[in-house]
């Protein structure tokens, strides 16, 4: 997989429960061959969206399993992250396992690693694990950014190859954007309000929210935004914002 792997949409895919809480795993499938057949270009399941904080590992094991074989021709990015190394190292070798193409690794949360610890954290395990990676800035939900360095230091790793940009921070991802620009690295927004800019300032795409909802339109906007043709883009933006907004 390369960078123009990770262009396009990848809904960050919620999980169905059962009123027991339960994975509801019918549904589930169901929900993976509606987004693929609106022509996203991957799939993130047991993401933050996906309650990936609160599912046992067999739990993430059994959704990337299900996703996977619900659909035909998309690549599947598996949540692995978590603020324990060896979690993460747990999670992601088990996705690896059950077919995963890629991961999505976020920050350390809580710790507030300095950068030269989460630099150790994601370079542990894009060497144990052979799959292509994208790192994952959230700082609201971890409270540390991943610094921009560290994320211009992290893209030179053959398997870390995105980066999902969450912080609110137009500045700090246009200058991942910069700093990263012909290195085969994909920035991919993960705030939907802001993938337009993003995607305006040379952004590859986005781990999109509002496409479990509306999964054709935020298709639209990317494709459009990509393809140059902004005066479209910015129409679905318009039509789309209230939908950005409540989520």
């Amino acid at each position: 997989m390369t960078h123009d792997t990770f262009t396009g949409v990848f809904p960050a895919m919620t999980t169905p429960l059962h009123d027991d809480e339960s994975i509801d795993h019918d549904t589930l499938r169901a929900h993976a061959q509606r987004l693929e057949t609106a022509g996203v270009d991957g799939l993130v399941p047991v993401g933050t969206t996906g309650e990936s904080a609160t599912m046992s590992h067999d739990e993430h094991v059994e959704v990337v399993e299900t996703v996977i074989d619900a659909v035909d021709d998309v690549p599947v990015i598996a949540g692995s992250g978590s603020n324990n190394t060896r979690e993460a190292l747990e999670l992601s070798g088990r996705a690896a396992d059950a077919g995963a193409d890629g991961l999505l690794l976020i920050s350390p949360y809580y710790n507030r690693p300095e950068p030269d610890g989460m630099e150790a954290h994601f370079r542990a395990v894009a060497d144990a694990v052979d799959l292509p990676q994208i790192i994952y800035n959230v700082p609201s939900r971890t409270g540390r950014n991943i610094a921009v360095e560290s994320a211009v230091t992290l893209a030179e790793h053959e398997n870390i190859v995105g980066y999902k940009a969450a912080s609110g921070d137009l500045n700090r991802t246009n200058e991942v954007i910069e700093r990263t620009h012909g290195e085969n690295f994909a920035v991919l927004s993960g705030d939907d309000a802001l993938t337009l800019p993003i995607v305006a300032q040379g952004g590859s795409g986005c781990i999109s929210v509002a496409a479990n909802v509306e999964p054709d339109r935020v298709v639209a906007l990317v494709g459009s935004a990509l393809a140059g043709d902004f005066e479209r883009a910015r129409g679905l933006q318009y039509e789309l914002g209230d939908l950005f907004r409540a989520l």
